[in-house]
């Protein structure tokens, strides 16, 4: 792809941001305790720290200053607040902002564990967001920008909890067909699809790492389309205009 062809170093790179993302986790639970309590409380850090997801932040800044995108230009950590149609503002993980022109925007997420419940939750959120922020671009809240770029990132632990067929209920109504027995990876990756299919994203990029191969760097990428070479080189692409 255009905008990352000429660095072969990108998926070592990537393989950096999945080791960060998984030694910071054990960190963030180990200094929680070791007592039953402790443990819970770790988790709930391990997924409300923010820090795990730095590596991937990172790695999208750099990437953007590699392709010309100036320092100021790229913001993330602070300053990252824009504002919503139905609430008054939302942080996002990271921002590109020329000129005061909004060029582009991206939500870093992830889940480990407790798979039915923060999958609800992950979905509500992606929609939410990309819905806020669309009504608040129609209304002006930007101007001068142009239509800006979208995108979400999803990290999702592999295991059997995640990768296992799931039944959906249906007391009342049928499911559409797509989701009858469809584990959380192919639940993710459906909603991934759609919120790019229907415009909500520009882009959206997907990745399964397990917690004992992921802190060597391991991970898979279940779907093409939700690559993170494709998604990068969209970004890119339109960070240059």
């Amino acid at each position: 792809m255009d905008g990352v062809a000429h660095d072969p170093s990108l998926e070592g790179k990537l393989r950096r941001a999945i080791r960060h993302f998984w030694t910071t986790r054990a960190k963030q639970s180990r200094k929680q305790g070791a007592g039953a309590a402790a443990r819970d409380a770790g988790a709930r850090t391990a997924v409300t720290g923010g820090r795990q997801m730095d590596g991937f932040v990172n790695l999208v800044r750099d990437l953007l200053r590699a392709n010309g995108v100036p320092k100021a230009h790229v913001i993330c950590r602070k300053s990252v607040e824009l504002p919503g149609w139905y609430r008054p503002e939302k942080q996002w993980d990271l921002l590109v902002v020329a000129n005061h022109e909004l060029i582009a925007a991206i939500e870093f997420k992830s889940q480990v564990g407790s798979f039915g419940n923060n999958y609800n939750n992950r979905t509500e959120e992606a929609i939410g967001s990309a819905k806020d922020i669309w009504d608040a671009y129609r209304e002006g809240a930007f101007r001068p920008s142009a239509k800006p770029w979208l995108g979400y990132m999803m990290l999702l632990e592999e295991a059997p909890g995640s990768t296992l067929p799931v039944k959906a209920r249906e007391p009342h109504f049928k499911v559409f067909p797509e989701f009858r027995d469809a584990s959380y990876e192919r639940r993710y990756e459906i909603l991934l699809t759609k919120l790019m299919r229907e415009r909500l994203y520009d882009s959206a990029c997907f990745l399964l790492s397990d917690s004992k191969d992921g802190v060597r760097g391991s991970y898979r990428e279940p779907s093409g389309e939700l690559s993170f070479e494709r998604f990068v080189s969209s970004l890119l692409a339109h960070s240059r205009r």
